[in-house]
């Protein structure tokens, strides 16, 4: 999914409940009032001027990254409903009754985009305890179901998946010197970097403490994997943290890789690179260790 700031993304699709249940005292108004709702409530294009209708211009894609099927009836939904509120003050401005098939449309949809908006609301709320609110990197939840979506897509284009563990390195020492916020702001500054340095198809979680997991999709050449853990390694070695106080935390990283075989889980693919990344620790650290291959395993393909 792309990164959304989940409180506000909330307290967005709650606003835009609320203001879509009080379409009905709207309609009424212009009913029984003869008043107008309004020039921009009267435009074919009502459905973009809305408060919500911009909001949702904005956030489209990520609407789409909770369910894209749902986001395209909610569209659907919400220019109905407009066109049905369009439709029905419409005639009333006019000194005409309105249409029972406008007033139909108007609570079926009103009904349906506001169920649209409450399952979006859960599904965002059930995401947010799925995300590290301090990196905003996924936590472990969805690792298994991405490891095997993506284990899907390279049998189909003869790539290989890589698992990598990324650990920093004296990290205790950092939040002994600087506390707790200083190691936080480490932590964010890296989780950018590993962010950054990924291909958009690639993913990075927070994995634990100051720990994190990466599922890479690599053509299947000849030292692929150790390219892709040189890259990281470089990305992090540049990095340059520079705390409130002034003071500057230049953070290592020690990297386990394992190139997941074609049958292989990724518990095994996991305690594969976890082991390749203690035989880091125990060379010095700052440096990436490749696993062997899984017995009776070759990488997928």
């Amino acid at each position: 999914m792309h990164e959304i700031a989940l409180e506000q993304f909330v307290s967005e699709l709650d606003a835009g409940m609320q203001s879509h249940l009080e379409w009905s005292r709207k309609v009424l108004r212009c009913a029984v009032l003869r008043t107008s709702p309004g020039d921009d409530v009267l435009k074919t294009e009502a459905h973009e001027l809305c408060c919500f209708g911009r909001w949702f211009v904005q956030q489209r894609a990520n609407f789409e990254a909770l369910d894209a099927s749902r986001t395209r009836s909610l569209a659907t939904e919400h220019q109905v409903m407009h066109d049905a509120i369009r439709a029905i003050c419409s005639r009333v401005m006019e000194g005409k009754p309105g249409e029972i098939e406008d007033l139909d449309r108007f609570e079926t949809t009103q009904r349906r985009l506001v169920d649209l908006l409450a399952y979006f609301k859960t599904l965002a709320v059930s995401l947010s305890s799925q995300i590290d609110p301090l990196t905003e990197l996924p936590l472990r939840h969805r690792m298994e179901q991405d490891f095997d979506l993506l284990t899907k897509h390279i049998r189909h284009r003869g790539s290989v998946q890589l698992v990598m563990m990324a650990d920093i390195d004296h990290f205790k020492a950092v939040n002994d010197r600087y506390g707790h916020a200083g190691g936080d702001i480490v932590l964010k500054n890296l989780a950018a970097t590993l962010k950054r340095v990924i291909r958009d198809d690639d993913l990075v979680y927070r994995y634990g403490g100051e720990e994190f997991l990466l599922l890479m999709e690599l053509s299947a050449t000849n030292h692929a994997e150790e390219h892709a853990a040189q890259r990281v390694l470089d990305a992090v070695r540049a990095l340059s943290v520079v705390l409130p106080d002034g003071a500057s935390v230049r953070p290592t990283v020690t990297i386990g890789v394992a190139l997941a075989g074609e049958h292989e889980s990724l518990e095994s693919a996991i305690q594969r690179a976890d082991a390749a990344l203690y035989m880091g620790k125990a060379s010095g650290r700052n440096r990436y260790v490749v696993a062997e291959n899984s017995p009776g395993e070759m990488p997928g393909q």
